[in-house]
């Protein structure tokens, strides 16, 4: 029995941590979107794709966030001259991962931030701009859905919806109360966008089980995405603070517990993002005092 689980005809996903999606083109090769961590979720995707018949003729990462393009090294390995495709900014962190911990840190990484998690293998990446097109023999609808990462594709197949990390399963959000974004406002509006889709019989998120009801899930990621909002601005308006000062009143607030260095940088960028929207929403503002940069309430 194949590990691929059928979403609809022609369309399968691998389940995982991350899941992976397959889009058969019709003659026996697919379109693999998204190949999960690492070198191991690589081997047991291919290892599902042989098991169902089918040949690798193209890459498509959603995002550039290692978890979804880590297994691309591994695929490559035993596939060289398949293509990798990806969103315009985000081929070019796939190609220099290093981009990636460097942006969250603000300098040369750390080595608790180069690791498996944040900085994946490099891999060769084309842009790919979004729309309806075929992409390794398959026909999919690239939609643009900004805001998890600053540029971010959901995939979708006829009536099947792949949400990436556009929207979270119900247990993904309990798991990380801080859901990460790069533009808080802009996730919002993306989650948005994807509930109001018309004819999707099914939507896959990135972390999670498929569901039918795609209404239900964007407004449990909107509740989720304004929860964060208003605790980073409770946090603010309980006196002025640095970034670090507001993470940690947040976890208070939300019941998170932080141990290591690398969700120490992607919590804190995710308290970040809520203070831009804030900021640019006229109820925060910025100040810099005593050599330090401070978020107080906008008075």
């Amino acid at each position: 029995m194949s590990a691929l689980t059928e979403l609809s005809p022609g369309v399968h996903f691998f389940p995982s941590a991350v899941n992976s999606v397959v889009v058969e083109d019709g003659r026996g090769g697919a379109l693999l979107v998204d190949t999960g961590l690492d070198d191991s979720h690589g081997r047991k995707l291919l290892r599902a794709l042989a098991e169902a018949g089918l040949t690798p003729t193209a890459i498509l990462n959603t995002h550039s966030h290692a978890d979804h393009h880590g297994g691309n090294a591994f695929i490559l390995k035993k596939f060289p001259h398949l293509p990798v495709y990806a969103p315009p900014l985000e081929a070019a962190i796939i190609q220099h991962p290093v981009l990636k911990p460097l942006s969250l840190y603000g300098a040369s990484p750390l080595p608790d931030l180069r690791t498996k998690f944040l900085l994946a293998p490099a891999s060769p990446a084309q842009p790919l701009q979004s729309g309806p097109q075929s992409v390794g023999g398959a026909g999919v609808e690239l939609i643009e859905i900004p805001g998890h990462a600053l540029q971010m594709y959901a995939v979708r197949v006829r009536d099947v919806l792949y949400a990436a990390d556009g929207l979270f399963g119900k247990d993904a959000l309990a798991k990380h109360p801080l859901t990460f974004c790069a533009d808080s406002a802009a996730q919002k509006a993306s989650a948005r966008r994807l509930g109001e889709s018309n004819g999707v019989r099914v939507v896959l998120p990135g972390h999670g089980q498929p569901t039918p009801d795609l209404a239900e899930l964007a407004a449990l990621n909107l509740a989720a995405y304004e929860r964060t909002t208003q605790a980073v601005l409770a946090a603010v308006q309980s006196g002025e603070a640095t970034i670090d000062d507001l993470l940690a009143r947040v976890c208070s607030v939300l019941g998170a517990e932080i141990t290591q260095v690398g969700a120490i940088v992607l919590n804190r960028a995710v308290v970040s993002a809520h203070l831009t929207e804030l900021v640019q929403g006229g109820q925060v503002r910025a100040v810099v005092s005593g050599n330090r940069l401070l978020f107080a309430p906008e008075s």
